[in-house]
C-alpha cells in the first residue's frame, strides 16, 4: 500500500476533479427533480432527456450529445455513428490497426448474418497497423489518406490488443497530423473506457 500510495493519490485527484466537472455541468443545466419524471417514450417535452444530453455535452466539451437508452452498447453507438457519416464510395480508415472484433461485422471485414455491413453499401475500409513499439506509423498513415477517405476511426482503448491505451495527448497528436494532410476528414474517437481517466476529455 505504501508503494502504491502516490499512484492512488493521483487517481483520487483525477476522480475528484472529474466529479466536480460533472456537478458543475449539472448545476449549469439546473438539474432538478422535474427532470426525473416519467415520460411517454415518444420524446415530446422530455425535459429529462434534453437536460441529460446537455449535461453530457458540457461535461465532455462537445457541441451536442446523444444519450438514449435505445443505444444498447458501444458497438451499437459506433454503428449508428458510422452509418450516419459514411456514404457509398466513402472510405473508413483505422490508423491503429484492427478495431474491436465486434466492429468487424459492421465494417464488413467479417461476414455476419443478417447482412447489412458498410462494405455491402459500398463503403471501403483500410487500416494501418501500429509500429512494433506501439507508435503511430505516420509515413504509412499519410500514404493511406486518399481523396475518398471520409472518416478516420481512432480507438482509444487497447481492447484485446497488447498495445497501450492512448492518452488524450497522443490522440491529439494523431488528429493534428491527419488534419494537416487532409483537413476535411472526420476524426471519430471511440473513447470507450477512456472517460474521466484524465482531467481532460
Amino acid at each position: 500500500e505504501q508503494d502504491l500510495k502516490a499512484r492512488f493519490e493521483q487517481i483520487d485527484k483525477v476522480a475528484e476533479y472529474n466529479q466536480l466537472k460533472v456537478l458543475k455541468a449539472m448545476q449549469k443545466n439546473k438539474v432538478s427533480d422535474i427532470h426525473f419524471a416519467a415520460t411517454t417514450g415518444y420524446g415530446y417535452n422530455d425535459l429529462g432527456r434534453e437536460v441529460l444530453e446537455s449535461v453530457y455535452a458540457d461535461t465532455f466539451h462537445a457541441e451536442a450529445a446523444l444519450v438514449r437508452p435505445q443505444l444498447t452498447c458501444g458497438t451499437h453507438a459506433l454503428t449508428v455513428e458510422l452509418s450516419a457519416m459514411l456514404r457509398p464510395g466513402d472510405e473508413l480508415l483505422s490508423p491503429l490497426g484492427r478495431p474491436y472484433d465486434t466492429l468487424e461485422g459492421v465494417i464488413g471485414t467479417r461476414e455476419v448474418n443478417p447482412p447489412g455491413s458498410l462494405k455491402e453499401f459500398g463503403i471501403s475500409y483500410r487500416q494501418v497497423d501500429l509500429l512494433p513499439d506501439g507508435s503511430f506509423d505516420f509515413e504509412r498513415i499519410k500514404a493511406a489518406l486518399r481523396d475518398n477517405t471520409k472518416l478516420v476511426t481512432i480507438q482509444r482503448s487497447k481492447g484485446y490488443d497488447p498495445r497501450p491505451t492512448l492518452s488524450v495527448e497522443r490522440i491529439g497528436e494523431l488528429i493534428a497530423f491527419i488534419k494537416s494532410i487532409k483537413p476535411d476528414v472526420i476524426c471519430m474517437v471511440d473513447n470507450c473506457y477512456g472517460e474521466f481517466v484524465e482531467t481532460i476529455e
